[in-house]
């Protein structure tokens, strides 16, 4: 079959993706898997680093102590990737580097093995972005500091890196590498668009952004998928959203400069459409709840569930009884609410956070939205273990329509769901029977 895409080089932004048919709202655009990729930090002891699934007894590389594996299968299936990166892990032990430094590594590693080629990507690793113009000095000294780090950390594989002619050009320089590998990697999450890792698909880092784009990319596995989520004609451009969209005007552009140094003129930014509803209210009112997020999500991080619950509450009970359920700092509140909730084991209370984001999340995401779908998969879980059957399936329902689009009706999070909503019309049968 033809490719559905080709690289072009695209007005005001350089090069880019373009389809070269017509492409139905749903359709699977192109699947890659990455050229590198590797567990996130915070997560190695959760995530298996072959196939990264979740679960729980992982069995740990008995060498480096750090990478873990599902079973045997997983762990012999990832030693030809593991292998130089379980000596160098050893070689800095207790200490372990940071995510770009270890997918730089990777990197490296892919390219110096025969198996590994990055020749059929339409992006080649040469022509890939670093943007050092663009960036501050003080981003430059901590891309500095990454280097070092990575030139430290890979030492007992590839002694001399810039002498390594093995290596494209642009992987023996480690300022220029840690740069393109920053400004071009994906984080790779899980069917519920959690963060796992993060990995280097070049030919899919040629796709622009855009803050309403025409394509999502949800992960199987390390497998990228990218899917359209309306009716694309033939030459239009493809674009994805780099950032999670739900912010403001200013927020937005400021993140995007920030970590991809431009600044975004898309038609949702230009318009500032949604800005009023975003920050609806005075800024006196739900000023509280925005200087108190970065304190709940720190609490977040460290698993401090009652702290977080009982912060959370108090703001939404006090400050948030004034503020409008639409206002983007209330709904982030009430989010962390609902996790908390669902940590602690109050099903009630989370249910109750949940369905009351489900709204303004489909006022926020346009149908079809991965984000969206997920949240009403998520509280119609909770709206099941609760037994509130008719509602459960209902909600099912909602998500199923969004999900068949955004993940495809192969994915295992689809399959999941119509298993759950099957539960649930078997269940009424049996309500009713009796």
């Amino acid at each position: 079959m033809p490719p559905k895409l080709k690289r072009f080089v695209s007005p005001g932004k350089g090069n880019g993706l373009r389809a070269t048919v017509r492409i139905g709202r749903g359709e699977l655009v192109y699947s890659a898997e990455p050229l590198a990729c590797c567990v996130s930090k915070k997560l190695a002891r959760d995530v298996c680093h072959y196939c990264f699934s979740r679960r729980e007894n992982l069995l740990r590389c008995s060498q480096c102590k750090m990478a873990r594996y599902c079973n045997i299968t997983c762990q012999k299936r990832a030693w030809s990737g593991h292998k130089r990166e379980c000596k160098c892990l050893q070689s800095l032990r207790p200490r372990v580097p940071t995510d770009s430094v270890r997918l730089a590594a990777r990197l490296i590693f892919a390219l110096l093995s025969p198996s590994k080629s990055s020749s059929d990507e339409l992006y080649t690793l040469e022509e890939h972005e670093s943007h050092l113009s663009s960036m501050s000095e003080n981003k430059k000294h901590g891309l500095s500091q990454l280097a070092s780090m990575l030139e430290l950390y890979v030492q007992q594989e590839v002694p001399d890196l810039e002498g390594a002619s093995a290596l494209p050009p642009s992987c023996r320089e480690p300022f220029s590498l840690i740069a393109k590998v920053t400004c071009n990697c994906f984080t790779i999450s899980d069917g519920e668009l959690q963060e796992i890792g993060v990995g280097l698909y070049p030919s899919l880092s040629l796709l622009n952004h855009d803050c309403r784009p025409n394509c999502v990319t949800v992960f199987v596995g390390t497998e990228l998928q990218l899917r359209a989520v309306r009716d694309i004609d033939p030459e239009e451009e493809l674009t994805i959203s780099y950032i999670e969209t739900l912010s403001s005007t200013e927020e937005r552009r400021r993140q995007l400069e920030d970590q991809y140094h431009f600044t975004c003129r898309c038609q949702h930014c230009d318009s500032q459409d949604k800005d009023g509803l975003v920050l609806s209210g005075h800024k006196s009112t739900w000023g509280p709840l925005k200087e108190a997020l970065p304190r709940l999500e720190g609490l977040k991080a460290e698993s401090d569930w009652q702290a977080l619950l009982e912060g959370c509450s108090r703001l939404l009970t006090t400050v948030g009884r004034d503020v409008s359920d639409e206002n983007l700092y209330k709904l982030r509140m009430t989010d962390l609410a609902a996790d908390a909730c669902i940590q602690l084991g109050h099903w009630e209370e989370a249910v109750g956070y949940g369905e009351k984001t489900l709204p303004v999340y489909s006022h926020y995401y346009p149908e079809p939205h991965p984000v969206h779908g997920v949240q009403l998969l998520r509280v119609g879980k909770l709206q099941h273990y609760l037994q509130r059957v008719e509602d459960a399936l209902d909600t099912f329902k909602r998500a199923h329509r969004i999900m068949k689009l955004t993940h495809g009706d192969d994915h295992p999070m689809t399959a999941d769901l119509l298993m759950k909503m099957e539960e649930c019309r078997t269940e009424m049968v049996q309500f009713k029977g009796c």
